[in-house]
């Protein structure tokens, strides 16, 4: 999907999360992933690419990271901004440290150089449960994180009576994807990420966490902080400040809202 105010803006490639699923979206979907991208569509050429469909269980993030690295040699002449969001920004991390050259400045929106405890333990429970043919459990575990603790019962409400519709298509897509990430941990190659990076996230976070994020960013070797207070891990691209800071932080403006971190790094 592509959008964006004229053909010579500058492009900017956002990695969804893991609630896609390898398919076209429905009409339904094509909304909220317009929403989401609103922010960013006003100034940037942006283009929504999905992982690619028919994965094999034992895939890596590795491999997910070298699909969009084609696509990117391919489409492009040059580097390109990357914005990934959750299960996105775990490849676009791996992205930008297996493939250097193509990217430009990278965006990790509620993402970091591994899962975190709370979001490890929600995607096994999706995993299992769809492997079970249980797609009512399985959107009631998506939605346990993505909210703040006050509206996590929400968020998993809404999962589970919406399962069956979020998981019509594409489960195994999404069991080998979960099953990639778990595996993920990029801790260690942290130092080799030559492109500036933003991480953005919430306070509330419950598939990381604030010391993670900040954790990572520390170990990255030029990495800003921003953390929205009272926003759990699926409200980031709806704050007020996001398309400000992001749109700041890739055209290389100053932002008084992002600040070096000052944790040390992931140990």
């Amino acid at each position: 999907m592509r959008t964006g105010p004229r053909d010579d803006a500058e492009p900017v490639l956002v990695l969804p999360g893991l609630e896609s699923h390898a398919q076209p979206p429905t009409r339904l979907g094509q909304r909220m992933i317009l929403g989401s991208l609103r922010p960013l569509a006003g100034a940037r050429d942006v283009w929504w690419v999905d992982r690619r469909a028919g994965l094999r269980p034992g895939v890596t993030i590795a491999d997910l990271a070298a699909d969009y690295a084609d696509g990117i040699a391919r489409r492009h002449d040059g580097p390109v901004d990357v914005v990934g969001s959750s299960t996105g920004g775990s490849i676009a991390l791996q992205l930008a440290a297996d493939h250097p050259r193509l990217v430009r400045r990278l965006v990790l929106v509620s993402a970091a150089a591994r899962l975190g405890p709370g979001g490890r333990a929600s995607q096994r429970r999706v995993a299992e449960a769809l492997a079970a043919g249980r797609p009512h459990a399985a959107g009631a575990a998506m939605g346990s994180q993505l909210g703040t603790p006050l509206t996590d019962p929400l968020w998993t409400a809404a999962g589970r009576l919406l399962g069956p519709l979020l998981f019509r298509h594409g489960r195994a897509d999404l069991v080998a994807t979960i099953g990639a990430e778990d595996a993920f941990d990029l801790t260690d190659r942290l130092p080799e990420v030559t492109a500036p990076v933003l991480v953005v996230a919430g306070d509330s976070d419950g598939c990381y966490g604030p010391e993670l994020f900040a954790a990572t960013a520390a170990g990255l070797p030029e990495a800003r902080l921003v953390v929205y207070p009272r926003t759990g891990h699926a409200g980031v691209e709806g704050h007020r400040r996001y398309g400000p800071d992001v749109l700041g932080f890739l055209d290389g403006r100053p932002d008084d809202h992002a600040a070096a971190p000052a944790r040390p790094p992931l140990g």
